[in-house]
């Protein structure tokens, strides 16, 4: 049985067999045969999500963007990004083809999945950005994949709190840090 974690990403050992007979909540990601339970996020993470959300939407409203699906990634991994953005939207239950651009907003329990681990797997997968929203040092870098490397578009804090960032062929958008951490 799960137990969903106070504060703490809990991991268990499990079959993908298993996994697909859990819930669909707690919040969780399956990676080298272990699920990972993630703890309920705070009020803020959810809400610079959102707000995220709604920031893209409104700069890209011809592609696919949403909360929390599923990512398949190589090496049988399958991540749950906060934020996602594809070129088309898709009935599969976990996304196969690599979307534009996934972000995650760190919380204390996953920082070191989302800033160590993931972006490792997303560089790998042929994500193309990857955006980290942090929102106790009130900043998101923007970083693209190079290579399979990632590399700083955009790096936003209270200093310089805004930039704008093409997204390949389908144009830009001004990001503000103030706006995704109200």
């Amino acid at each position: 049985m799960l137990e969903v974690p106070v504060d703490t990403v809990q991991r268990l050992r499990m079959s993908w067999e298993e996994y697909e007979r859990l819930p669909e909540w707690p919040r969780t990601e399956w990676v080298d045969g272990e699920v990972l339970v993630m703890p309920p996020t705070a009020a803020r993470h959810a809400s610079a999500a959102a707000r995220l959300i709604m920031l893209l939407g409104r700069a890209f409203p011809d592609l696919d963007i949403g909360t929390e699906g599923g990512l398949w990634l190589p090496r049988n991994r399958l991540r749950g990004p906060d934020v996602m953005m594809a070129e088309s939207r898709t009935d599969e239950t976990f996304r196969t083809v690599m979307p534009l651009l996934v972000a995650e907003v760190l919380s204390p329990s996953t920082r070191a999945e989302d800033t160590i681990r993931k972006p490792m797997e997303y560089a790998e997968g042929g994500v193309e950005r990857y955006w980290i929203v942090d929102p106790d040092l009130r900043t998101i870098d923007a970083l693209l994949n190079v290579d399979g490397a990632w590399e700083t578009e955009a790096h936003l804090d209270d200093r310089e709190p805004v930039a704008e960032i093409v997204i390949g062929d389908h144009g830009g958008v001004v990001v503000d840090l103030r706006e995704v951490l109200r």
